[in-house]
């Protein structure tokens, strides 16, 4: 080779051995330049992302607050359930640990579970260690019980850290009372809020906590540490104003009579007089297998044209506007009248003739009303609607809890108005309501023209601890004036004692509410294909006297040949009415606070007998008194001289039968229209209904006689 070419060639591997060095020096210098880069200026950003492919923080969710009846009975509950897992790598449970419990854990575990045998708990114990499962399952949806007493088992007994055991809490929302008032207590489900539970949402829930947790395998992940977590608020209790025992007798009497009827559905509230709070609320619809569950707020959710119970509403504004008197006419004719094209009837067949406009709202006289209303507003029926709105009917009541139906009061001018919309929306049709809407209406009549907004939360509470109280809200202090209030009263009273519900003047204290029937339109008409279908009703108070508790009742499609209100509704009002009479000390009380407290007499008996037994045994007496013949008196013993004086018996009002002999107690009750069972022999020792009971016509006394 020349020398030239030798040069030639060692340039070339020169050049190529320093173009080596050259990129292999850029290389390493870009090593370098990155790996300062990532220490000092993408390091944060990658540790973390590295930290988050292996740990986490998860929501510990925070605990539920319960809701509670008004006397604290729980009504919806959190109750914790676990799910157990075990961490079996040999680097938590050590070998010894193992080899020693291991047949007395997969004991424990077969006696609890026994969803395997000893041995075969024994081999999954095994093999599950050997792949170092550092997350099996061993149990799921335990109670809080059956958890500690897993967690008492060998090995586990160690602790999370030394045994392995992980508990992972769940808490499942439960009614211990199951379905009593389940629609207005209420749920979350998938963004659907319904009843208290989606309405005080926002206190309920509390605030989650955080809990920092790692990757063992897959998507296994446990605890780092108790010292990492951030800790969850609880959330707040809700205090209700349901009375556990009113809400119970309320359903179960929903509940009977829908099924006697064979009712579509039905519902019931219960409210208290003077406040609004609703004590008791029943929603009852049937289903497929033929029973009854709540499946729908139709107190609160359901519009329906009330028919007659509107009556109410029409007097109302006619009292209040001076429009009429109770004791005017009216001719009802022969049961049938014709608006237009249009024909209504009563239900009375062949008419009433000519009433008293008092009649016509006693007997639920469509005709009766609607021909009040024409005269009086058939000019100017803007002024009608202009007093109903003036009552607040035509507005919502503004309910926390969702889903409340509007009502729907039309006037003219709107699109649906027609030259017969005054008569029928006169009787209750040709407009809507919801059984809750009509309910705040009576209660402000019983409550002397005050009406008041639906309550159904008392206290927000904390551990116990009152943290907010709710005051009652007036809707309107006055729908109408005192003078209507009064009259109005006399006629739902009325209606009890001579009109459409007379099934109830038998009641131990005096009922006041009006029925309603009312065709259910289907499809534009009132007729269907199997003929027309009806929602019965009745809403009204009691005692009526002294008004505690508002009622409505409503059916929705009852069948087996009765659809009336009175025959349908009228009867659960009074049996819830009744037993809510019969457990309320305090409303006896209130019925009794007038009574005159007799001294214990031994003898009862007319002033005419006295008379003859003073005669006969030749005794004067000391006293003379101003009393009828047949006035009850009686003897005191307890002065040196015998004297007499008149029991101070209220005509309406039972008298103190204590002490009083069989024959002239049954006589004194017989003679004011009671019905008189007795028991043992002797005389009165005790009644019931008790003295100063309001007297009935009908009424059933009983009698308890014994030695005096």
């Amino acid at each position: 080779m020349s020398k030239k070419a030798e040069d030639t060639t060692q340039k070339t591997v020169f050049s190529r051995a320093f173009l080596i060095y050259a990129l292999s020096g850029v290389f390493a210098l870009l090593i370098i330049y990155k790996l300062f880069s990532i220490q000092f200026s993408e390091g944060d950003e990658l540790r973390e992302k590295a930290m988050n492919l292996a740990v986490k923080y998860i929501d510990i969710q925070a605990r539920r607050g319960n809701i509670l009846a008004d006397d604290g009975s729980l009504l919806a509950t959190s109750v914790p359930r676990f799910d157990l897992f075990v961490d079996l790598s040999p680097k938590t449970i050590s070998q010894k640990l193992f080899d020693d419990n291991i047949d007395s854990l997969s004991i424990c575990l077969h006696g609890f579970f026994k969803d395997k045998s000893v041995d075969e708990y024994k081999k999954l114990l095994k093999n599950e260690r050997a792949k170092s499962n550092r997350y099996l399952r061993i149990g799921r949806n335990l109670d809080y019980f059956g958890m500690k007493e897993v967690s008492s088992f060998p090995i586990f007994n160690q602790g999370q850290y030394r045994g392995g055991l992980i508990v992972i809490q769940n808490d499942r929302r439960e009614m211990p009372f199951e379905l009593l008032a389940k629609r207005t207590i209420g749920f979350i489900r998938e963004n659907y809020w319904v009843g208290i539970e989606g309405a005080y949402d926002s206190l309920l829930r509390g605030t989650d906590g955080k809990r920092l947790m790692k990757r063992i395998s897959g998507q296994n992940w446990i605890p780092v540490d108790d010292q990492a977590d951030i800790k969850s608020d609880d959330g707040k209790d809700i205090l209700t104003t349901i009375d556990i025992n009113l809400q119970d007798v309320a359903e179960t009497a929903l509940y009977t009579n829908l099924q006697k009827h064979d009712a579509h559905h039905g519902c019931v509230v219960l409210m208290e007089v003077e406040t609004g709070e609703v004590k008791a609320i029943a929603n009852l619809q049937k289903l497929p297998d033929g029973t009854y569950a709540e499946a729908y707020n139709f107190a609160i959710g359901e519009s329906y044209e009330p028919g007659s119970t509107f009556k109410l509403m029409s007097m109302m504004v006619a009292l209040d506007d001076g429009k009429v008197s109770l004791d005017d006419k009216v001719n009802t004719g022969n049961g049938k009248f014709k608006y237009g094209k249009q024909t209504m009837t009563d239900s009375h067949e062949g008419g009433l003739g000519t009433i008293s406009i008092r009649q016509a709202f006693e007997l639920s006289s469509n005709i009766g009303i609607s021909s009040m209303i024409v005269k009086a507003y058939g000019a100017n029926p803007g002024k009608f609607i202009e007093g109903l709105y003036k009552i607040g009917i035509n507005k919502p009541l503004g309910l926390e809890i969702k889903g409340e139906g509007l009502p729907y009061i039309k006037k003219p001018g709107d699109p649906y108005w027609s030259a017969v919309s005054l008569p029928w929306m006169s009787i209750g049709y040709e407009l809507r309501m919801t059984p809750m809407q009509i309910l705040v209406v009576y209660n402000a009549i019983a409550n002397n023209g005050k009406m008041m907004k639906p309550m159904f939360v008392k206290e927000v509470q904390y551990a116990g601890q009152t943290l907010t109280k709710f005051e009652p809200q007036i809707l309107n202090p006055a729908i109408c004036n005192q003078k209507t209030v009064k009259e109005v009263q006399s006629l739902l009273e009325g209606v009890v004692l001579r009109g459409t519900a007379t099934n109830l003047k038998h009641a131990v204290f005096p009922i006041a509410g009006k029925t309603g029937t009312a065709q259910i339109s289907q499809g534009g008409s009132y007729r269907g294909s199997g003929g027309p279908e009806y929602y019965a009703s009745f809403v009204g108070y009691f005692p009526a006297d002294h008004p505690r508790y508002s009622c409505i009742v409503v059916v929705n499609k009852p069948k087996n040949s009765s659809y009336y209100g009175g025959s349908v509704a009228a009867p659960i009002f009074l049996e819830i009415a009744e037993k809510i009479y019969a457990t309320r000390i305090e409303m006896r009380q209130q019925d009794t606070a007038n009574q005159v407290n007799n001294d214990p007499g031994c003898i009862y008996s007319s002033l005419q007998n006295i008379n003859t037994i003073y005669s006969m045994l030749g005794v004067s007496l000391n006293q003379k008194i101003n009393a009828q013949i047949d006035d009850f008196v009686y003897i005191d013993p307890a002065s040196d001289t015998l004297k007499y004086k008149v029991v101070n018996q209220q005509s309406n009002r039972l008298i103190n039968l204590k002490g009083m002999s069989a024959p002239d107690a049954i006589a004194y009750l017989e003679k004011n229209g009671a019905v008189v069972s007795l028991s043992g022999k002797g005389w009165v020792v005790s009644q019931s209904p008790r003295a100063g009971t309001p007297i009935k016509n009908g009424m059933k006394v009983k009698l308890i006689l014994g030695p005096r």
